[in-house]
């Protein structure tokens, strides 16, 4: 196996209380560390590595977010096949909406250079924690929410809806980090096949620092273009309706449907 090696680590979402004690050891082991955090977090791991080599120079203004991916990639791979013990250090958690780990991871291994992930907390962890809603009692549902609108997704209102990336709603350019009232509106109304204009959604948002609170905006669906919205928004749609029971399935499995209460 070739001398570099590569590990990727969550931070969490926020500030020094969701990384955990195995990627605090990574980022102190490695002999480079990269990072791409929020600038508080960035700051932090500074403090524990010094050198540490920042990865959010690859944006420019206007530029392609697929070309500054390549190059993240590509500045991580290089210095692993130049036999250094890397880690990388993502926001939340680093396999999730996050192309740049595991690209890197795949070009490594396919290589034959040792490469893997530790999970962090993600805005998805934080999202249940805050809002109380258990993916297990009646099913989720999770996407982007450009690939929901652009693609023909089916949507089961009976289980929860997260549409993550809603500020970036209807942008295929790759290029801007905000969207608009009327790609809102498009976004509105395929949801309307789906959910009455009237039903209530929130609008979440983890807190990065201990002494912030969540956002937790509920509005009326119809309500969402009018709604300021960030690059960290994300849009929860609670369950619309009531679970129907398949009784075939219930009497082939020796049940009734006294039995589901």
């Amino acid at each position: 196996m070739p001398a570099g090696s590569l590990v990727i680590v969550g931070s969490g979402i926020q500030l020094g209380r969701h990384i955990s004690q195995r990627c605090i050891s990574e980022i102190e082991r490695a002999d480079k560390v990269f990072c791409l955090t929020d600038a508080f977090t960035y700051r932090w791991i500074e403090g524990i590595r010094p050198d540490l080599e920042p990865l959010h120079i690859y944006y420019g203004e206007n530029k392609d977010r697929r070309q500054t991916y390549r190059e993240m990639e590509a500045a991580i791979v290089a210095t692993v096949q130049e036999g250094h013990k890397v880690c990388a250090v993502f926001y939340g958690h680093p396999g999730v909406f996050a192309d740049v780990p595991h690209g890197a991871i795949r070009k490594l291994r396919h290589a034959g250079y040792a490469a893997r992930m530790e999970p962090g907390i993600s805005a998805e962890d934080c999202l249940i924690a805050d809002l109380g809603m258990d993916p297990g009692k009646h099913g989720c549902t999770s996407m982007e929410a450009t690939q929901f609108l652009v693609y023909q997704r089916q949507i089961d209102p009976t289980a929860m809806l997260i549409l993550w990336q809603v500020g970036l709603t209807g942008d295929l350019s790759c290029t801007r980090f905000n969207t608009t009232a009327n790609k809102l509106q498009v976004l509105v109304d395929k949801l309307c096949r789906w959910y009455a204009p009237e039903h209530e959604v929130i609008i979440y948002e983890a807190p990065v620092l201990a002494i912030h609170q969540p956002r937790m905006d509920r509005l009326p669906l119809k309500q969402l273009p009018q709604a300021s919205l960030g690059q960290a928004s994300t849009l929860v749609i609670p369950c619309a309706g009531m679970l129907t029971a398949d009784i075939q399935v219930l009497q082939a499995l020796g049940y009734t449907l006294s039995d589901l209460n």
